[in-house]
């Protein structure tokens, strides 16, 4: 009989895998522990303690156990990514041939599809309840793949792509305001070109549409949700001009305002009796 015992210096705490629909957004938190995130789809934005970090298809960020962190604006529609939750031991002085791993906060994953490998073994193992040493020694090989992986930079992410996410936060909340992409650029102390170029390469899209998009996103909440005359929520969402409210709403959704209220209202209805 084969007996072998092995400790780690890491515990697991829990892990999973989040799949947006394109509402809400990250809470702000202080964790006790390490958080590992992978971005497999996407693009998550989070600030931790002042420093944006905007995590793309295939990166990594590391958050750190006491620090605050929050989501910069709403969850996109497409975004798919994975965390696992994990303590650090401290090392024994006296240990022969110590694991000593390098890890950026934020970086590049070298080989995406094995790191995937990884983060899915680890979700089934969990899901099977197998032992704890057996999830720290998956961990312990998702961590060498990003300590081996290249990092665009251990910095923050670079501050036209965070300032595009600033914009978004804005639009997400000030949406009903008589807003404009040259109103964004004064609150945010910067040029009003310079704001939409970096808006569009990080979105892709022009901040006018996104704008229109988040206008008539309520709207269609509004009609579904209540029973206010298409005028009211016209301006209720920012619109002053309720013939281009309709005309806009129509292009966006295939349908007109009272076409959409007829049609998703009954249904919204229906699906709670």
């Amino acid at each position: 009989m084969l007996y072998i015992s092995a400790n780690y210096p890491i515990r697991i705490e829990n892990g999973g895998l989040f799949i947006s629909r394109g509402l809400g957004h990250h809470p702000t938190r202080t964790l006790p522990s390490w958080e590992l995130i992978y971005v497999e789809r996407g693009i998550l934005a989070l600030c931790e303690d002042g420093h944006d970090f905007v995590v793309k298809p295939g990166e990594s960020l590391v958050l750190t156990p006491g620090k605050k962190h929050w989501g910069i604006g709403n969850f996109p529609a497409d975004l798919k990514f994975y965390w696992l939750h994990f303590t650090i031991i401290p090392s024994q002085p006296c240990a022969k041939n110590p694991l000593n791993l390098s890890i950026p906060q934020y970086g590049k994953i070298r080989d995406p599809q094995r790191f995937l490998t990884l983060f899915r073994l680890f979700l089934s193992e969990q899901e099977n309840h197998s032992p704890t040493a057996a999830l720290e020694l998956i961990l312990l090989l998702l961590l060498q793949q990003v300590a081996d992986g290249w990092t665009d930079s251990n910095e923050p992410a670079e501050p036209g792509m965070a300032l595009a996410w600033k914009a978004q936060q804005l639009i997400g909340t000030g949406f009903h305001l008589p807003l404009t992409a040259s109103a964004l650029a004064a609150q945010l102390h910067c040029n009003a070109d310079y704001l939409g170029r970096v808006y569009k390469l990080t979105f892709r899209m022009t901040i006018t549409e996104a704008i229109h998009r988040r206008r008539i996103g309520n709207a269609e909440k509004l009609l579904v949700a209540e029973s206010g005359a298409i005028i009211e929520i016209a301006e209720r969402c920012g619109f002053q001009d309720v013939g281009y409210f309709r005309r806009l709403f129509r292009r966006l959704t295939g349908f007109t305002p009272l076409e959409y209220k007829k049609r998703y209202c009954k249904e919204h209805i229906n699906s709670d009796i």
